[in-house]
């Protein structure tokens, strides 16, 4: 169930004459979020929170490129990395393999069209990316097997013959 918070306007709590409370004034709602942000703004010095929202640094911090989140999934002969890659195309990704390692590269172009008007918000990020993954155990980069569908950009990497894994007995 939320619940509605309720502050006065204003610098503090007392306002008009004689530091009465003012009755009868309209008073925000505000919400959790709000009420945060306020408290903060109470605890940080004002040139930190400055920095933070400052547009260059927002937007410094919001225009990094983000790299694909990946699973990675370690089978008895092979190792299968899957890689959200949203966007981009086969000729927009590189891919390297070493026997303990997966680095994918990606580039998303920048649309040159034109817009009309001033952006309101801009969230779509362009630019370059490039993350390594370590893998668990080495394989064989000579039989390595990449398909991208759907955004999602799968490996198939099977494992030497040395670092397959084999179940062992008790005896």
């Amino acid at each position: 169930m939320a619940q509605e918070l309720k502050v006065h306007s204003g610098r503090g709590r007392q306002g008009g004459a004689g530091g009465q409370l003012q009755r009868g004034r309209a008073t925000p709602v505000l919400t959790p979020f709000d009420e945060i942000e306020r408290i903060f703004d109470e605890l940080l010095p004002s040139s930190m929170l400055r920095m933070g929202r400052s547009p260059l640094m927002r937007g410094m911090l919001e225009s990094q490129v983000r790299m694909p989140k990946v699973d990675l999934v370690e089978r008895d002969a092979d190792i299968v990395l899957r890689a959200e890659v949203p966007g981009l195309s086969k000729d927009e990704l590189d891919i390297s393999v070493d026997e303990n390692s997966v680095t994918i590269r990606g580039m998303t172009s920048h649309e040159e069209r034109q817009e009309e008007g001033d952006y309101y918000r801009q969230e779509i990020t362009r630019g370059e990316f490039a993350r390594s993954i370590a893998l668990p155990s080495a394989v064989d980069t000579e039989k390595v097997k990449a398909s991208l569908k759907d955004g999602v950009l799968e490996l198939v990497m099977p494992k030497l013959e040395g670092a397959k894994r084999r179940k062992i007995e008790i005896q």
